[in-house]
């Protein structure tokens, strides 16, 4: 578990880089913006929605990056390489589905306050979410989990704190179709460097 904590440059700042342009890249039009955009709209308040989808995503991915880390010790180098190569790979069609979210979806009662709901409401966004099994797959490709929940929480608000200032407006501005193609292929990518490179470092 200590290597799962570690933070030592450069290869935690690669992982922490890599995490979050992924994360970044596939949060655009993913359900959980378009649930910022819906929290912006109805409380009309960044800070607290900010806050609450920063709490959230980084308990959810901490979460998500310790079932990674598990994952590596539970794997031999081998299955653990091809693992990952076919996770990357499957992660990438995955990412060019659209998502959708129901006009008709209901926030949590607002007895828990603007923060207390986006926290909530992000948190059970996220359970399953693209995003959240890439964490996963990250943190198994990774050593250090901390570089990894850090970038990917960096890589969440990266894409959600403008569609909170700007809301709606942004949304239609978007090549999200680009973007999404974008990080498919790098996840295509780190699939075949999986298989290509039998040398690389994975996990701790």
């Amino acid at each position: 578990m200590n290597s799962a904590l570690s933070f030592h440059y450069p290869a935690a700042m690669e992982a922490f880089l890599v995490s979050a342009g992924i994360v970044a890249l596939a949060e655009i039009g993913d359900k959980t913006q378009l649930l910022a955009f819906v929290l912006a709209a109805r409380y009309r308040r960044s800070g607290p929605i900010i806050l609450g989808i920063a709490l959230a995503t980084l308990v959810n991915h901490a979460l998500a990056g310790l079932v990674g880390h598990l994952v590596v010790q539970a794997m031999g180098p081998t299955a653990l390489r091809y693992g990952l190569a076919v996770s990357f790979i499957a992660m990438a069609g995955w990412i060019l589905v659209p998502d959708a979210i129901d006009e008709k979806t209901e926030l949590p009662k607002s007895r828990f306050g603007i923060l207390g709901t986006t926290v909530i409401a992000f948190f059970l966004a996220e359970m399953g979410d693209k995003t959240q099994i890439a964490t996963v797959i990250l943190a198994a490709r990774y050593p250090s989990v901390v570089a990894v929940v850090c970038g990917t929480t960096a890589g969440m608000l990266l894409a959600n704190v403008p569609a909170v200032l700007i809301g709606q407006r942004l949304a239609g501005r978007l090549p999200i179709r680009l973007v999404h193609t974008l990080a498919a292929i790098i996840f295509v990518v780190l699939g075949l460097w999986a298989l290509i490179a039998p040398r690389m470092p994975l996990g701790n």
